[in-house]
């Protein structure tokens, strides 16, 4: 039960900083022209994330 806590909380993690990051990781990993496109895109995952992970900590507490 704590080891998926664990990941749960390791989830959260990594979609928050891909929300905080968005552009940055946009301009490293993307060498294209429309990078908004890339940063939304980021950040709806990154949301995504978020709230996969908060669901997997909560039904597990």
């Amino acid at each position: 039960m704590k080891f998926v806590v664990v990941i749960g909380i390791l989830i959260v993690l990594i979609g928050v900083i891909t929300i905080f990051d968005a552009r940055l990781l946009t301009k490293k990993l993307f060498g294209f022209g429309d990078q908004n496109e890339a940063t939304l895109g980021l950040k709806i995952l990154g949301f995504i994330l978020s709230v996969i992970g908060g669901i997997v900590i909560y039904l597990n507490v």
